[in-house]
């Protein structure tokens, strides 16, 4: 990530560790408010964390199909 990314959800500010799909990132949480609606939406480690715990039981399922 580049130093100056900063957290895409409203009111935030912390600076970005992750970038993912703005549609994923609804899906999983439709409770934040995002800033615009680009493509990828950055996001900070307290809100990337957020978004693995809600999306857990999905990834584990399409992990079960590969093996």
């Amino acid at each position: 990530m580049a130093a100056d990314e900063v957290c895409g959800v409203q009111g935030c500010g912390k600076e970005a560790s992750r970038s993912l799909s703005t549609r994923k990132v609804k899906e999983a949480l439709p409770e934040l408010k995002l800033i615009g609606e680009p493509r990828r939406i950055h996001l900070c480690k307290d809100h990337y964390r957020q978004f693995r715990k809600k999306t857990k039981e999905e990834r584990d399922l399409d992990r079960a199909t590969w093996q």
